[in-house]
């Protein structure tokens, strides 16, 4: 289940993206963000072995950096994710054009917004087993877009383009490796969920057994399937043609020319979509109910209403969805990069500090008993290169296509956490019955 919900827009749609900054070397693009993922992989098996708990990334950066070090982690990881349910949205209204390009996309996120927070306000314990389902879905169609897709490129079905795709319209580098590395700023994102096996720890029976299998399986079948997939778009029709006004997936469809294939597609990323938006809604709820009841955020939004539903938690919550309406009512052309380029940055955040705060874990092993309980070879320097390369990716983000409202924006929260922690730190944020 945790690999279905990383598949999400930053493959379906945001793909399109990293293609146009590195054209078919895009390849190269999301080994190297497999290869970070890895890196991360190898620190959070770590630390969550040593200590699994439901507060993960965040209770570490805590215990082994500052308070404010946790503080601002679990804060990000909200924020991030809020706004990434405000992109799922953008990308439903682009979906949405494949069969009613005339009406405003506006429209298709107001309707959805509500029928997300309606569902949000209701009974959800059916939530986790129709994840599963959609779950399988997306990656069975993946499996079903890289056959059909494959049959294609090497003409089981037909003539083969061959290699003319990989070499056509300047080359497999058109923009060097500048390029590729610029798509590596897009491709993290598609990796945003490897981390949720960390998350999860708190609830493995056998730690020193499942978590490491988990991470590894979570990383490794990721990195194939994009990778695979990834390699088979670029080579199956040619790079320029892949942009973000749909999915890539459905603009291969529709090029290969089998009936209703473009239709199925559109249907299922539209409803991975949807989905993730709504899983997304449904934690980020959770978790603005539990960082209330912390005393980290105002206390009001800890508040249950008569149905003991986290009512207050789920409006402030669905901020993202309400921007998403503002930012493409304004900002048409531009909206799902907007949202794209904000939620990057706070996810880029919590991984730095993953790292950051793996290396302090390892310092506070080796001044105790020696090691931690479980060890993955060379994982301090995977965290100083993990460390290294993020922090590169952050920054150049400020000169990749697309991306650059990520740093300004990034700016401007660590701002406001600073102002937060000191709220949450007076004292005047905490509840003062169970109630609030």
């Amino acid at each position: 289940m945790a690999l279905g919900s990383a598949i999400g827009t930053g493959l379906f749609l945001g793909s399109g993206l990293a293609v146009g900054a590195a054209g078919p070397g895009v390849i190269v693009s999301y080994v190297l963000a497999a290869a970070i993922a890895m890196l991360l992989s190898a620190a959070l098996t770590e630390m969550t072995v040593a200590n699994p708990t439901a507060g993960s990334f965040g209770v570490y950066a805590e215990q082994f950096l500052s308070p404010f070090a946790g503080y601002a982690v679990r804060m990000s990881y909200w924020l991030m994710q809020v706004v990434a349910t405000g992109g799922h949205m953008v990308a439903s209204s682009i979906y949405m054009r494949f069969w009613f390009p005339d009406v405003p996309a506006a429209v298709w996120i107001v309707l959805f917004a509500a029928l997300l927070v309606y569902l949000n306000s209701r009974d959800v314990a059916t939530l986790g087993n129709v994840e599963y389902w959609v779950s399988l879905l997306k990656v069975g169609m993946i499996v079903v877009f890289a056959t059909l897709s494959a049959s294609v490129l090497f003409g089981w079905s037909g003539p083969s383009p061959g290699l003319a795709n990989y070499r056509a319209h300047g080359g497999f580098f058109p923009s060097g490796f500048w390029g590729v590395w610029l798509g590596v700023c897009f491709a993290l994102y598609s990796f945003i969920g490897v981390e949720v096996v960390a998350v999860t720890s708190g609830e493995a029976a056998d730690p020193e057994r499942t978590i490491p299998q988990a991470m590894r399986r979570m990383v490794f079948s990721l990195s194939a399937l994009y990778i695979t997939t990834i390699a088979l778009l670029v080579g199956v029709i040619p790079w320029p043609d892949l942009t973000i006004n749909e999915s890539p997936f459905v603009t291969v469809l529709g090029q290969i020319g089998i009936p209703l294939a473009a239709t199925i597609m559109n249907a299922v990323v539209l409803t991975a979509a949807l989905s993730s938006a709504n899983a997304n809604l449904y934690l980020i709820t959770r978790t603005a109910f539990s960082l209330a009841r912390a005393g980290y955020i105002p206390a009001r939004l800890g508040a249950l209403d008569a149905r003991r539903i986290p009512l207050n938690a789920l409006l402030v919550s669905s901020l993202g969805l309400g921007a998403a309406v503002v930012v493409q009512s304004f900002w048409p052309e531009s909206a799902y990069q907007w949202f794209f380029a904000v939620a990057l940055f706070g996810a880029m955040f919590v991984w730095l500090v993953a790292f950051v705060t793996h290396l302090a874990f390892r310092r506070h092993w080796r001044k105790t008993t020696g090691q931690p309980p479980f060890t993955v070879r060379g994982a301090s320097g995977a965290s100083v290169a993990g460390s290294v390369l993020i922090t590169a990716a952050l920054v150049s983000t400020w000169w990749a296509p697309g991306l650059g409202a990520t740093l300004p924006a990034g700016a401007a929260w660590l701002l406001l956490l600073g102002a937060g922690y000191k709220g949450s730190r007076s004292g005047g944020w905490r509840m003062e019955d169970g109630r609030g």
